[in-house]
């Protein structure tokens, strides 16, 4: 038996190398081929669809990014900030501790609705809307009677409408890209309603992950771009943490009132 090890070229990657006077990153010479003329957002996306993106789905993920950077005093947020509080010298750690909360609630639905619709995708090979909302009842018909919830819908502070999802929606209709998970996720949200009797918008996050597929990113890497945004919100929470703490205040606080209720129930 051959261990892995032993076969020449295993330990590689495409992503990027190194020697004593050049930086590869995605086959490209980094200070010559990629410094100056590629953003973050072009960088990115190259790195996990090897290729780069038009104009319009430059705009489209800058936008994405853009809506899912900050949402206030979130549970992410807060993580950090008290995080910060207990390691001001880590600032590595209360990042982390931020992104370590993104799931179903917060920060995840993007990319859960990502791989959502993608799934009930294989259920409209046509694309066309009779098709489409077919295939919404029948995924959202699936996730009620496992006792789930459906990805993309729901907002815990926008109950009538998510304002960044017709923005989304509306942009990418400007550049051509009102894809078929943008276009499946309404037609959710309508099965929904119909099957549940109540109205639920669609979020943010779930446009943002319908639409960050329809531009050729993995679903499995839509959380990954989420996380991306997140981070540049978060490194602002942290610096306004430094010049005007609210952790601290906010942990003796909370001591202060768990003592009371304490001797309350007492």
């Amino acid at each position: 038996m051959t261990d892995a090890t032993d076969e020449p070229g295993w330990l590689e990657t495409w992503i990027g190398s190194t020697t004593a006077d050049t930086i590869t990153v995605a086959g490209r010479d980094l200070p010559s081929d990629i410094m100056g003329r590629l953003t973050l957002t072009d960088l990115a996306f190259l790195l996990v669809t090897r290729r780069e993106p038009s104009p319009g789905e430059r705009r489209m993920l800058d936008a994405v990014l853009v809506s899912l950077a900050d949402h206030g005093l979130t549970p992410s947020a807060l993580a950090a900030r008290l995080t910060f509080t207990g390691a001001p010298e880590a600032i590595q750690g209360a990042v982390a501790a931020g992104l370590l909360g993104a799931g179903s609630v917060f920060l995840g639905p993007a990319g859960d609705t990502a791989e959502f619709l993608v799934a009930a995708l294989r259920d409209a090979p046509g694309g066309d809307d009779a098709s489409l909302r077919v295939a919404a009842e029948r995924a959202v018909g699936a996730r009620r009677r496992a006792g789930k919830r459906v990805p993309g819908l729901g907002h815990p502070v926008h109950r009538v409408e998510d304002p960044r999802k017709p923005r989304i929606s509306a942009l990418a209709a400007e550049e051509g890209l009102l894809g078929p998970h943008l276009r499946l996720l309404r037609f959710v949200a309508a099965a929904h309603e119909e099957a549940s009797g109540k109205r639920l918008p669609i979020n943010g996050a779930g446009a943002g992950g319908a639409a960050l597929v329809d531009v050729g990113v993995p679903p499995g890497s839509v959380r990954g771009f989420v996380l991306i945004a997140r981070t540049a919100g978060l490194v602002a929470h942290l610096a306004e943490e430094a010049e005007h703490p609210i952790g601290r205040p906010l942990w003796l606080e909370v001591e202060q009132r768990a003592s009371e209720a304490g001797g309350a129930a007492e």
